[in-house]
C-alpha cells in the first residue's frame, strides 16, 4: 500500500511513524508511506499556505494553489485523495477495513479554518473525521488512521487472526483475556479458560463479549443483531 501524506507538520510524523507494527511494514515493503511539507509547494519567499477568507471571520484558510500543484504532481489514476476534516465521516473500524483494500491513499491535513472549498470540489474522494472534537490541525488525525489501515493489510500483524477477535471488527467489544499466573494474590482465571474444551471457551468468550457490549457501550449493542 501506498500512502501520501499532505502536512504543514511533517515533523510530526516522526516518531509515531518509524515504530512498531507501522515500522514493521515499512521495512517489509508493506506499506511505502510518504510525507510531504505543504510549504514545498509555494513559489513566494515566505512560502505561504493560507490567506484571510473571503467575506470576513476569524482565522486563515489553506489556499489551493499550493494543495492543487501537490496533487498534480502526486496523484496517480489509483490514489484516493482523502481529506482530514471535523465535516468528515466518522472513521470506524468498517472504514479502515474498506480502506485496507485501496492501493494508494492520499492525506490532505486540514489546518487553521480549514481549506479552500475548490480543493473539495475538485480533488477529494473522501473526508475523515476521527472524533467529534477539533485537533490543531489534521496530522494527528491522519496518523490515527494511517495505523488502523496498516495494522489490516495482511502479514502486518503476526497473526492475521488477531484482527478478526478484536474490539468492533465484529460489532462487539473484545472478549476479557488473561495470561499466567493461573491464580495472582487470590485472583484466579475462570476456570473455563484452564479446560481445554475449545467449544466452551468460544461460548465463553462470545457470551462475555455480548455482556461487556451492552454494559459498555449500549449504543454499539443496539445496533448489533446478535445481542
Amino acid at each position: 500500500m501506498k500512502i501520501d501524506v499532505l502536512t504543514l507538520f511533517p515533523e510530526m510524523f516522526t516518531g509515531p511513524m518509524d515504530a512498531s507494527i507501522i515500522q514493521r511494514a515499512r521495512q517489509t515493503g508493506l506499506l511505502e508511506l510518504r510525507v510531504h511539507n505543504l510549504r514545498d509547494y509555494t513559489h513566494d519567499n515566505y512560502k505561504t499556505v493560507d490567506d484571510r477568507p473571503f467575506g470576513g471571520g476569524p482565522g486563515m484558510v489553506l489556499k489551493c494553489e499550493p494543495i492543487f500543484e501537490a496533487l498534480e504532481k502526486l496523484k496517480t489514476p489509483e490514489t484516493r485523495v482523502v481529506l482530514m476534516s471535523p465535516a468528515g465521516r466518522t472513521f470506524q473500524q468498517t472504514v479502515a477495513r474498506e480502506m485496507s483494500g485501496y492501493s494508494a491513499v492520499l492525506f490532505i491535513c486540514g489546518a487553521y479554518e480549514g481549506v479552500d472549498e475548490r480543493v473539495r470540489e475538485q480533488w477529494v474522494d473522501d473526508e475523515l473525521s476521527i472524533g467529534d472534537y477539533v485537533l490543531t490541525n489534521g496530522t494527528l488525525a491522519a496518523m490515527v488512521v494511517i495505523d488502523a489501515v496498516t495494522r489490516l493489510l495482511p502479514g502486518a500483524l503476526g497473526d492475521d487472526q488477531s484482527v478478526v477477535d478484536e474490539s468492533f471488527s465484529q460489532g462487539l467489544l473484545e472478549y476479557p483475556h488473561y495470561t499466567r499466573p493461573a491464580e495472582f494474590r487470590g485472583l484466579k482465571v475462570p476456570p473455563v479458560l484452564l479446560s481445554g474444551n475449545h467449544a466452551a471457551i468460544d461460548k465463553w468468550r462470545h457470551e462475555q463479549a455480548l455482556e461487556r457490549t451492552a454494559r459498555r457501550r449500549p449504543d454499539l449493542a443496539g445496533k448489533n443483531t446478535n445481542l
